[in-house]
């Protein structure tokens, strides 16, 4: 028995340390050459040219602009020195002999001819072309029908180049592209109210964009916190709602950042939250806030005052302003999480509403019916979910942005109604808990094809969002708070739906390896993304 009893007792101990075993390296190696987010048609071989920086150069044919020279001097740069620190030890000889004998090598990769087949629009807009063709052979080829696609294009063709095992050479493979998006509208909500965010910090976000296939930089600009926006007409908006006078937008600003997005296809749009989110305004015009009242003291002040024609008259001049300065149709208005107990318990709205025969609700309903129409004449307005469950009357060209609990069913009555929606409930990059497979996972579309089953529903979602709110990340952290979980969104807002990841669980494992050689491409390129698997390394 004493013999059976150590027996087991040894077999414990060694199951245990087996069932425990770590192995060294990487928890996921990252893969070489592989495209984030995953082209829609892709052929690649195992045959390979070699890029030499110094004997490469670009071909444009057909039309030609300002942002393709741009574009091409921008990836140039990328290619050259952007795919991973070099390692030249071999004699040149020698080595082209060595890998001759692998039967793989194709020779050097020279050329990339771009044909763009129709003039470059000045900006990019929600129904642009992304799509493109891209072949890498002995005569590599790019072509588009839009400046847009090209320079899809050029961030693809970026992501083959790799390094060789021994980091001696870079390297692409024979591929064959043909690329395009699922949805039109891919972008990202950044909040800079609640933590100023640099300017040096928004571009940076610019670029990881372009390298996510990402469309939209949705700007959350101001909000209860602060007012950085430094407003021409109305100063002293920022003056005394900024929190200090270094962390403001100028107009200057704003054009170098727009500018910035326009050269790699990604469109700014503003929002400006009203009535609610609107603390900050009110350090500079107080009477344009509701008073709010506990019994009959005044405690503090709410939303907008939807009653007085001053607050619309400011309104509209300060949008036609903002309207000057980013140059994109659409405009968001927010509408969402108005204190409606505020307005209940102010004695004159109180008045209003009897008079009128209104709930606070049609107060609210009220306020936007006269916001939305303060646009520009060619504007199209973005709204938060809540305006349309208010029932407000919106026009079939304004985007409704669904954010909260119950988006199934959410999105089904929005579309059911005829309108257009971006989504966003499954994809707030400020739950830090969450890791990129959460986000990976949930596909608009499929949530509402899967209760429906019907078919035509589904083009009225035009995209999605990643959202950024600012509570808890600034100038420090954002950047690597974003990347590379936005990359989830990214991928699967462009990406070919595969049936079987309804659920994180589902996620190919072929994916873990590819974010994880995206990640550190993202931080040769200067993104501070964050790891995205457990233990592994990036050679900068």
């Amino acid at each position: 028995m004493l013999k059976l009893i150590i027996f087991l007792m040894c077999f414990g101990v060694i199951f245990a340390n087996n069932f425990w075993i770590v192995n060294p390296g990487p928890k996921y190696p990252p893969t070489k050459g592989e495209v984030w987010p995953k082209p829609q048609y892709q052929i690649k071989e195992k045959t390979f040219y070699i890029f030499n920086p110094s004997q490469f150069k670009v071909k444009t044919t057909n039309q030609t602009c300002s942002i393709l020279t741009s574009a091409i001097e921008r990836y140039s740069y990328v290619i050259s020195n952007k795919i991973g620190r070099r390692i030249r030890k071999r004699k040149v000889r020698a080595h082209r002999r060595h890998i001759s004998a692998e039967g793989l090598y194709k020779g050097h990769l020279n050329e990339l001819e771009i044909t763009l087949t129709k003039p470059c629009e000045g900006y990019p807009h929600l129904n642009m072309d992304e799509n493109y063709n891209l072949t890498v052979s002995a005569t590599s080829t790019l072509s588009s029908p839009s400046i847009w696609g090209v320079i899809r294009g050029l961030e693809t063709f970026s992501q083959l180049f790799y390094l060789s095992d021994d980091r001696n050479e870079i390297r692409i493979n024979t591929t064959q592209i043909y690329d395009f998006p699922r949805y039109k509208h891919r972008g990202l909500l950044l909040d800079t109210s609640r933590h100023f965010i640099s300017v040096t910090n928004i571009l940076k976000t610019l670029d990881a964009m372009a390298m996510n296939k990402m469309n939209v930089f949705h700007w959350h600009i101001v909000d209860d916190q602060s007012f950085p926006y430094k407003s021409e007409k109305f100063p002293e908006l920022s003056n005394r709602g900024a929190f200090d006078s270094s962390m403001v937008y100028t107009k200057e600003d704003i054009e170098r950042i727009v500018e910035y997005a326009r050269n790699r296809g990604i469109r700014v749009i503003p929002e400006f939250d009203v009535p609610g989110h609107t603390a900050s305004w009110g350090s500079s015009h107080p009477d344009l806030l509701t008073e709010c009242y506990e019994g009959n003291k005044v405690v503090g002040l709410g939303p907008m005052n939807p009653t007085k024609n001053t607050t619309y008259i400011l309104l509209r001049e300060l949008f036609q302003e903002v309207q000057t300065w980013f140059p994109d149709r659409y405009f968001h208005v927010g509408g969402d999480e108005v204190a409606l107990d505020c307005w209940k318990s102010n004695p004159e709205l109180q008045e209003y509403m009897k008079n009128n025969t209104l709930t606070v609700a049609d107060l609210h309903a009220l306020f936007m019916r006269r916001v939305i129409p303060l646009l520009a004449n060619n504007s199209k307005p973005i709204v938060w979910q809540e305006v349309f469950d208010e029932g407000v009357k919106l026009t079939k060209d304004t985007l409704i942005q669904v954010w909260k609990y119950n988006w199934i069913t959410e999105m089904i009555n929005i579309l059911s109604a005829g309108h257009e929606l971006l989504f966003s409930s499954t994809w707030y990059l400020d739950a830090i808990k969450s890791e990129w497979p959460d986000y990976y996972s949930p596909d608009p579309r499929q949530m509402v094809y899967d209760v429906t089953q019907n078919e035509t529903l589904l083009p009225g979602i035009v995209g999605g969002e990643a959202c950024m709110w600012g509570e808890m990340v600034d100038d420090r952290n954002v950047i690597n708070r974003v990347w590379p979980r936005a990359s989830a969104v990214a991928e699967r807002l462009w990406s070919t739906l595969d049936d079987n990841i309804n659920y994180k669980s589902k996620i190919p494992s072929e994916t873990y390896y590819r974010i994880e050689e995206h990640t550190c491409r993202m931080i040769r390129r200067g993104i501070d993304a964050q790891p995205p698997t457990g233990p592994g390394f990036c050679i900068a």
